[in-house]
């Protein structure tokens, strides 16, 4: 097939085909923008502590480079890792959302495939249309996403009083890191296009979809298991003394431990939606619960395609809620251990405003609030495709007699009845990560008389936050459903049973 053929394919459709093409590029464009983001602090140069040998009071100073810089978080080298991390993580659920918008319209991107193979297209260029209609689409957002964050980087040119910069807008990330963010958007939105294809037959007659027959397995524990104990740093005491282990280490443990957390609560979430539906049809009564467990054990891996960022979101918001906890727990044991002890030997207290740290907390959970949000929307876009996918089967069942109430109870039952486990693992699994580093803060420091004072403090459990979260998640997901049964009312009219 023929590069232009293949294009004029890709951008091919109806109207839903046109949507879909917009929120998959619209959602490409908010990914490129957050990439964006993260590589311009990348680029930033200087900021850190160096030793000054002349300085009578022995004090390290900054490294020049990203003194213009009025926040800390970008002005010292060893805090922008942080803010790098976070603006990738924000752009992870938006990515997530260009996977659902994917799913759009799906039914009319069949029969249009179908009436590709019926031409004489092999099954295999038929998977290379679908992913490029995807990969086209997202190539449209990265570059509307590199537009816009020029535009913003002229808006948002602002200094302080005292001429700091507020954002880095005097940097720009390198071209081999620009080239590399804006391929990365449609090359990922084509691989999950043809994922998605993974198990479609595409026939002149149609489109035949192969299904397991076998529910998904319990598997996805050991990586959340095997994610906690790489996270715990006495797992690196366990490697021998006499072993080189790069610095790096650490660090590549921790990223990817956060990782296997984050895909076992998510695949995992196949296996509590087959069990799920298993205990309904088992000890449901009525039409409402049965068939909500008949259609979760008939497609379980709908809960982690359709929750899978909103758990995501969930599980690092629980783990920053965590680090805070620990953090706090840590200034009010250094605090109490200087109330005790005496000043001129006792003290241990933090020289600093702990309100910096407990900021940079805050900007992190904004973070998770806006993937929350942007993950909320994929599954909006989800649930009212997948009404409008099935819409002649519910008007079959609205005039074989069913009413319009027991198909939104139903569908309730099928959002929700899986999406509590899984929200509680995933709140478990984010706090948990935290606390394998340690329960406690010991605070300790000789003494005038050469005794140890010693200041022993717990970390409690923040249940109280991560109530507050997992009610929010809950909150969002009702708004979602309630938007989402209004789609059903329209699915339900008679006249989709009229032959289209």
């Amino acid at each position: 097939m023929r590069a232009g053929t293949l294009v004029r394919l890709s951008l091919a459709g109806n109207r839903t085909d046109r949507l879909r093409t917009a929120l998959t590029a619209g959602s490409g464009a908010l990914a490129a923008l957050a990439l964006l983001a993260a590589a311009t602090v990348a680029a930033i140069h200087g900021g850190e502590w160096v030793y000054d040998p002349a300085d009578p009071a022995r004090r390290s100073n900054l490294s020049p480079g990203s003194s213009q810089y009025s926040s800390a978080l970008l002005a010292e080298h060893g805090l922008r890792p942080g803010v790098i991390f976070a603006l990738v993580m924000l752009a992870l659920p938006v990515l997530a959302l260009a996977g659902q918008c994917i799913r759009l319209g799906a039914p009319a991107r069949d029969r249009r495939l179908a009436a590709l193979r019926l031409a004489g297209a092999t099954p295999g260029e038929t998977a290379l249309v679908a992913g490029a209609e995807t990969a086209a689409a997202g190539l449209l957002g990265s570059l509307a996403g590199y537009g816009l964050f020029l535009l913003l980087r002229v808006l948002l040119n602002r200094r302080t009083a005292d001429g700091k910069l507020l954002l880095p807008t005097d940097v720009l990330p390198g071209p081999v890191a620009t080239v590399l963010v804006l391929l990365l958007v449609p090359v990922l939105s084509g691989l999950i296009g043809t994922l998605l294809m993974r198990r479609v037959v595409v026939t002149p007659l149609g489109v035949v979809r192969q299904i397991r027959d076998d529910g998904p397995r319990p598997w996805p524990g050991v990586l959340i298991a095997v994610g906690l104990v790489l996270f715990a740093p006495r797992t690196l005491h366990l490697i021998p003394p006499g072993w080189h282990v790069p610095d790096w280490t650490p660090l590549v443990m921790m990223g990817a431990s956060v990782l296997l957390v984050v895909i076992g609560v998510v695949l995992g979430t196949g296996w509590i939606s087959y069990t799920t539906g298993r205990l309904l049809r088992r000890f449901g009564r009525g039409p409402v619960t049965l068939l909500a467990g008949a259609r979760l054990m008939a497609d379980p891996w709908n809960g982690s395609r359709t929750l899978g960022a909103l758990l995501a979101a969930v599980v690092f918001g629980a783990g920053t809620l965590g680090y805070r906890a620990d953090l706090a727990a840590d200034f009010a044991a250094r605090e109490r251990f200087d109330q005790l002890t005496d000043p001129q030997y006792g003290r241990y207290g933090p020289a600093f405003d702990t309100g910096f740290y407990f900021g940079a907390i805050r900007l992190i959970l904004v973070a998770v609030v806006l993937a929350l949000v942007v993950a909320s929307a994929g599954i909006l876009v989800t649930f009212a495709e997948g009404i409008t996918a099935r819409r002649r089967t519910f008007a079959a069942m609205t005039a074989g007699g069913v009413p319009r109430g027991k198909l939104g109870a139903m569908l309730f039952w099928h959002t929700f009845a899986p999406l509590l486990p899984a929200l509680l693992l995933a709140l478990t699994a984010g706090v948990s990560l935290i606390r394998t580093m340690r329960t406690e803060v010991d605070v300790s420091e000789p003494g005038p008389a050469g005794d140890l004072a010693v200041v022993h403090m717990p970390i409690p459990l923040p249940l109280a936050q991560l109530t507050l979260l997992g009610a929010a998640t809950l909150a969002t997901m009702l708004l979602v459903t309630g938007a989402g049964l209004l789609v059903l009312r329209a699915g339900t009219d008679l006249e989709e049973l009229r032959a289209g």
